[in-house]
């Protein structure tokens, strides 16, 4: 076995994977020395899920899947070891816990801010101009940002207080903020491991404090392993290198790759600087060609370097060009035009173009995909983290939650009843009770039933609807005087979906329903198929749904068993629908992709987005290229500067913010520029969405890049109309 190390490094599609690959070929090949214990394998780290499905693939595709290993990411690595070594640190630690369960980010979010009520409520833990919610998860951040960093949390209030002694952005701070912050964590830490809950934060903090220095532990890592190869090591934690240090301390190799201009993890937990200091203990391979088609190979110094001197006007290439309107509306229609215009010519096909922003909201994503998907153009959204509330599917089954259990009535509206009874009623088995021979007859002509539509619903609401705090109700049609006016499908329509909540009513008060996942389960069943016939946004966020349930009511049993409450299911679902509705973000569901690969369909995302997928394409559109967004959006968590090894004590200036976002955009601008292979159009309307005129750092690369003619003509009031429609359905 090789003893060196190797350490690869280069900008994005350099090769540097292909040449972790053939490493991992060359020692995988190689014969170990047979022991009484299992053959240690390789342990192969990527920067995440995605990434690591798709390395774990191309390892199984280059060795016809002769060779195991074992894949993982740098936190599911941590959660696995404290998960499998859980008896060790219970006994260090002297713990009386159960063994442990990961919080999800919203249980987390939910549970912390109930224990911290008390501080929240006298103000102790407070920032002006900060939201409650906002409050709470910036200070759950602070102690992930900690632990990946190996800050202890007893330090957590000096280095805020000595970091963040000068801010000009944090007017009126409580003196005792960063005491109590650290007071709250210590309690929350101490809270959470009693009850075997464990956030990101507090096993990361678990795993380098506690588990990684133990003798035992380190005995068995050295004996489970004979390589590591990490890929895109500067998306990694610092954290992540101790252990890395350690297997290469104990003589086992490792393969590292490593690229200058990534980082694009750098703020959300990363310390690019502090890994690549690794680099000193291996052999060094740097990589510099890249596809001649790159336009990171021919411009991707040149441009980065005319943003930073916004005096010069450039002469770029025609393959960037430039898409200039004056409205934001316009500049939406116009992007979309030119891409399916493009795409019906042959120039193009959908699955090499992205539309690519600092910032998506959901009224552009929701615009575009609506333009699109009308010319039969698909639309795939990359991670889209939006609020699971924003669905009206996900909408319609939580008012259909609080329907069922009792005490619920004060988070239903009229609004919310009439939308539940639109998307409920469109399922064909919903609106007529049809026979076999019936249904296949439908089949067959291919006939849809149309359900209630949003008019029927509202006249329904409005005479059937009985508002209770305590038992809100629905009567039946023909409470209605003219009842006959609905129709014949919508009234079995109605009529179907009220006898299936009186249904679950009655199983509820018999006690015969499991668990809201249990009601869950049957609502998506019995109105929408299963979600079988979903396009695969749709089916992900029901998907997503379930999952969040599930793991919502496993903690909530988890707490009723250990604390012995006696608390209603009503008031745990009430309090799960609050959460929801407050517009948290929740994790994704597995498969973080689909089984079915890759769709023909137009790619959406941020720039963080689409960078951390790795993707590559023909055509690329920066959307809203005049924002000042492309500077200062997608920052770092707030005080993550300070967590970082290279923070030298000083307080983090406003300057030094500054110059960290001119870096950042530097990095940027290179990586999207290595990932277009023909085509980039700078997509900029002279009005934001607020109309105030843009002055980005991309304002001179728009000025000097070739317009695009465009071939249809603009109707600005079309454009306006789109815009409503997106708003009301948003909303």
């Amino acid at each position: 076995m090789p003893s060196a190390s190797i350490w690869i490094t280069g900008p994005a599609r350099s090769g540097k994977t292909a040449e972790l690959l053939q490493q991992f070929c060359r020692w995988a090949s190689q014969p170990t020395v047979s022991a009484e214990q299992a053959e240690p394998t390789i342990l192969v780290f990527a920067a995440n899920g995605d990434n690591r499905i798709e390395l774990a693939d191309r390892i199984v595709a280059a060795t016809e899947g002769k060779y195991a290993f074992d894949s993982t990411t740098p936190l599911g690595f941590f959660q696995d070891e404290v998960t499998l070594f859980w008896p060790l640190l219970v006994q260090k630690l002297r713990l009386n816990a159960p063994f442990p369960l990961r919080l999800h980010p919203e249980a987390e979010q939910e549970l912390a801010t109930r224990l911290w009520r008390p501080e929240l409520d006298t103000e102790q833990l407070r920032q002006e101009g900060v939201r409650e919610y906002y409050l709470v998860r910036r200070t759950l951040d602070i102690l992930q940002l900690a632990a990946l960093s190996a800050t202890p949390i007893e330090d957590i209030p000096t280095v805020l207080q000595e970091g963040l002694a000068t801010q000009e952005d944090l007017p009126d701070l409580s003196p005792d903020l960063w005491s109590t912050m650290g007071e709250v964590l210590l309690r929350w830490r101490a809270w959470c491991l009693e009850h075997g809950l464990l956030s990101y934060g507090i096993l990361s903090e678990l795993y380098w404090r506690y588990l990684l220095p133990h003798p035992t532990y380190q005995h068995h890592l050295c004996r489970r392993y004979r390589a590591v190869l990490a890929d895109d090591v500067d998306e990694y934690p610092a954290i992540a290198r101790s252990v890395f240090d350690f297997l290469l301390d104990q003589g086992i190799p490792g393969a590292f790759t490593y690229n200058p201009t990534g980082a694009s993890r750098l703020g959300l937990g990363a310390d690019p600087q502090h890994l690549e200091e690794l680099s000193a203990r291996c052999q060094h391979i740097s990589l510099t060609q890249r596809p001649d088609s790159c336009l990171g190979a021919t411009w991707g110094a040149e441009v980065p370097t005319w943003i930073g001197e916004p005096l010069l006007l450039p002469t770029l290439p025609a393959s960037i060009q430039t898409i200039q309107t004056m409205s934001r509306a316009q500049l939406l229609r116009q992007t979309a035009e030119v891409i399916s215009e493009a795409i019906q010519l042959g120039q193009i096909e959908p699955q090499d173009v992205a539309i690519i922003g600092p910032g998506l909201d959901a009224i552009a994503r929701y615009t575009l995909r609506e333009i699109l998907t009308n010319k039969g153009i698909e639309v795939e959204s990359l991670h889209d983290q939006q609020p699971l509330i924003s669905a009206p599917m996900i909408r319609a089954l939580l008012t259909l939650m609080a329907l069922v259990y009792p005490g619920l009535g004060r988070l239903l509206n009229r609004d919310a009843i009439a939308e539940m009874l639109v998307v409920l009623s469109q399922n064909p088995g919903v609106t007529l009770e049809l026979s076999k021979l019936e249904q296949f007859k439908l089949e067959q002509s291919k006939l849809e039933l149309a359900g209630i539509d949003p008019v029927r619903a509202g006249l329904l609401t409005d005479y059937c609807f009985v508002a209770d705090p305590d038992h809100p109700r629905l009567l039946r049609s023909t409470t209605f005087p003219r009842w006959d006016r609905l129709g014949y499908q919508a009234t079995q329509a109605y009529e179907a979906i009220l006898e299936w909540i009186d249904d679950q009513k009655l199983q509820q008060q018999q006690r015969m329903l499991p668990s809201p996942v249990t009601l869950l389960d049957r609502a998506i069943q019995r109105f929408l198929y299963g979600g079988s016939h979903l396009p695969y946004d749709q089916l992900s966020a029901l998907r997503e749904l379930v999952e969040t349930a599930q793991h919502y009511w496993e903690v909530d049993h988890r707490l009723r068993r250990s604390d012995r409450s006696e608390t209603p299911a009503a008031v745990t679902v009430g309090r799960f629908i609050q959460l929801l509705r407050d517009g948290t973000i929740t994790a994704d569901p597995y498969p973080a992709r689909p089984l079915t690969g890759s769709r023909p369909a137009v790619a959406i995302a941020t720039i963080f987005q689409y960078r951390a997928s790795r993707r590559i394409h023909r055509w690329q559109f920066w959307l809203d290229a005049g924002s000042a967004l492309w500077l200062s959006g997608g920052g770092p968590l707030f005080g993550a500067p300070l967590f970082l090894r290279e923070w030298t004590g000083r307080p983090w200036t406003a300057a030094a913010a500054l110059a960290a976002d001119q870096e950042r955009l530097q990095r940027q601008l290179f990586d999207l520029l290595s990932r277009a292979n023909e085509r980039i159009f700078l997509c900029h309307s002279e009005l934001a969405t607020n109309g105030q005129e843009q002055n980005g750092p991309l304002l001179s690369l728009i000025n000097a890049a070739l317009p695009v003619v465009p071939t249809t003509e603009e109707n600005p009031f079309l454009d306006k109309a789109l815009l409503d429609k997106a708003q009301v359905e948003l909303s």
